[in-house]
Parts: structure tokens; C-alpha cells; sequence
């Protein structure tokens, strides 16, 4: 979904004149740090958006002639430096006449209230009025008070939260089978705190949060008194599901969980243990698919049946968008199953990794 950064304009954007009117060239004069702030915005992928009052723009109080020209300057100067503003919406009225189109009222974001192929909860707005954040709750995304008094922002601060948001989720599943709680964090690693009800499944749960370096907690109250099938299934449909949230918009991740060589050449994350080789490679391309080759040596290891661990990773890749081949041969089927775990986490761990502001896609969507 597209994420928007809405920004006033005077006082935002620009130094405000104390009459308020910035008509004449004179006055036009950028705020310190503006433009690599939005530039590295751009490059996280917001589109921009100016959301701006202009008391009485067209009257003789403030003839139209006065106002384009210094605000096609501006724009153009943020065009040299790669911002580009997809769109400015300007309410042209006084106060007083208490307009529905005057922030922070929202007429002028009737197309956007309307669209829903946008994140809110991705999205926001940078003001420099008490109004610019009531405007930014009304329309549902987070608001940025700009100034240098207590509690206040600097652009700077801004595009480094905007951009360096920490990638966390938290997914709730029930159904009549299981109740699910499971919450990540991908920019932190901790001990996994997993509760299933089946403690050779807990193990390998345990594994994907070491091994990805990540942190993971997942609670599951899930029907196992019929059999283990529903608690593994939805248990993966709800860590693929936190997983993509977390995600976001996958810029700037490696997408593909391999090992590479010295030459550069791709290899799949190959993981021994014992008389055990897991191999696994991964692409978080949003396009589900997996492969499995392998056969275990016994039917259940522990109370996990061996025929519940490919469909673990199938119901994982349906919800996190992943395509992921896997393969394992070996003897003891404990260090099968574990050493299958193991290798996707590996491969989680290299896919995950964030690294710049890119989306590792010549499509330009993932």
C-alpha cells in the first residue's frame, strides 16, 4: 500500500514571515534541514503531499499574481533536489468563515479519505500549528509538531523515525481450533518466549527467533486433545502473517535468505547438524510457494508428527508471502526436523536484514 507524508507548507516548509504572506521573492526562504529530510523520505518511499491554509489567497488581500510565483520557485528548488510533490491541496479561506476545507477540517482530503490503497498507519503529517496535528487525527495518520519548543521536532528527527521505524507487529488469530497470540520484533533479538501446548514444537518455535535473530512470543490454546494439525498450521499462519506486517514495505531488506560464496555466486543457506544437512533458500518475493525434498525416518519426533513439519512451512510462506525451497536428508529424525527449523531461520535472518532505503525489485513493488 502506498504510505503518504502530508506537510504543511508555511512554517513547514518555509520560513513564515510575521505577515504571514510569503508574496514576493524576498520572502521565499527554505527551514534548515528541509530537503535532505524529504529527500530521504522520498527514498523510503513516501509520496508527498502539500496540505496548506493561505487565508484569503485570491483577494485583495492576497492577490493570486503574488502567490504562484515564489511558491513554483519553491517547488522547483525541491525538484532540483529530487522532493517531488505528487499533489497540493490549498484552502484558499479566512478563519472566521470556519470552512470544512480549512485544516484541520479535511474537504480537501475527500480523495484520499476515500482511497483505501493507502497505509494510515504508514502514513503522516508535519506541521508547525496545533491545527496541522488535530488535521493529522482526523485523517487518521500519526502528526509531527515542527518547532524548537519542548516536545517539539526537528526534520531531521522526523525522517529518522519515519524512516528508521522499528519493524514490529503483533497478530491475533482465533478460530473454533486455536487461539493465537504471537507478536515480532525484526530489529531485536531476545529469547523466544513460545507457549503451544507441544513442547518438541516449542523447541523448534525457539529456533526460527535464535536463529533469524529476531525477537518472538507466541501463545497458542489450540484443540490438541483432537491432534497436533491445527495448532502447527495456524501457529505458522500467524507467525507468516506478523512477519509480513513487520516487514512493512520491504525496502532497503536483503529479500533473499542465501549465503554467498567469495566469487559472488548464490548459494542456499546449508546448515549441518551431525549426520544431518538442511538446505534452504528463500525469497520474500510476496509470491507463496515452497518445495520440500526430503523423508523422514520416523512418523513423530517428541509429540510433533514428521508430516506436519513441510505443512508448517507451506501455511508459513502462504501468509509471509515467501517462496521457499527446502531439502534435508539425514537419519535421526530429531536432528532432521531441527535442522530444518534451523536453516530457514538462517535464511530469515539474511532476508530480513535491512541494509539502505532500496526495494530489491526492478518491478518497483514486492
Amino acid at each position: 500500500m502506498k504510505k503518504y507524508l502530508f506537510v504543511d507548507r508555511d512554517g513547514t516548509l518555509i520560513v513564515e514571515p510575521p505577515d504571514q504572506q510569503i508574496d514576493d521573492y524576498a520572502k521565499l526562504a527554505l527551514l534548515p534541514g528541509v530537503i535532505p529530510a524529504l529527500r530521504r523520505c522520498v527514498d523510503a518511499g513516501y509520496e508527498l503531499v502539500m496540505v496548506t491554509n493561505q487565508d484569503g489567497l485570491g483577494t485583495d488581500s492576497f492577490p493570486e499574481e503574488h502567490f504562484w510565483a515564489p511558491h513554483r520557485l519553491m517547488l522547483q528548488i525541491f525538484e532540483s533536489q529530487g522532493v517531488r510533490f505528487v499533489d497540493t491541496l490549498i484552502d484558499r479561506s479566512f478563519a472566521h468563515e470556519g470552512l470544512a476545507t480549512r485544516k484541520p477540517g479535511t474537504g480537501l482530503m475527500r480523495g484520499y479519505l476515500g482511497d483505501d490503497g493507502w497505509s494510515r498507519r504508514a502514513s503522516a503529517m508535519v506541521g508547525d500549528r496545533a491545527t496541522d496535528i488535530a488535521f493529522a487525527d482526523n485523517i487518521g495518520v500519526r502528526g509531527f509538531l515542527l518547532g524548537s519548543g519542548d516536545g517539539e521536532w526537528d526534520w531531521a528527527e522526523i525522517a529518522r523515525v519515519l524512516c528508521e521505524a522499528p519493524r514490529r507487529a503483533e497478530v491475533e488469530r482465533a478460530t473454533r481450533e486455536t487461539r493465537i497470540r504471537v507478536s515480532v520484533d525484526l530489529d531485536r533479538s531476545a529469547y523466544a518466549v513460545i507457549a503451544t501446548g507441544l513442547p518438541f514444537f516449542d523447541h523448534m518455535l525457539e529456533q526460527i527467533g535464535k536463529h533469524a535473530g529476531i525477537t518472538l512470543s507466541l501463545r497458542c490454546a489450540g484443540d490438541t486433545h483432537i491432534d497436533e494439525h491445527h495448532t502447527v498450521e495456524d501457529c505458522a499462519l500467524a507467525l507468516g502473517q506478523a512477519l509480513r506486517q513487520a516487514i512493512g514495505d520491504k525496502r532497503g531488506i536483503g529479500r533473499y535468505g542465501d549465503a554467498l560464496e567469495p566469487d559472488g555466486a548464490s548459494l542456499a543457506i546449508t546448515l549441518p547438524m551431525d549426520e544431518t544437512l538442511a538446505r534452504a533458500a528463500l525469497d520474500l518475493s510476496g509470491r507463496p510457494y515452497f518445495v520440500f525434498d526430503g523423508s523422514f525416518t520416523r512418523e513423530r519426533v517428541g509429540d510433533l508428527p514428521t508430516e506436519l513439519v513441510p505443512h508448517f512451512f507451506r501455511s508459513l510462506c502462504e501468509t509471509l508471502g515467501a517462496n521457499l525451497h527446502l531439502a534435508v536428508r539425514g537419519d535421526n529424525a530429531h536432528h532432521m526436523v531441527e535442522a530444518c527449523f534451523k536453516s530457514v531461520a538462517r535464511a530469515l535472518r539474511v532476508a530480513l536484514r535491512r541494509d539502505g532505503s532500496e526495494l530489491p525489485s526492478t518491478k518497483g513493488a514486492l
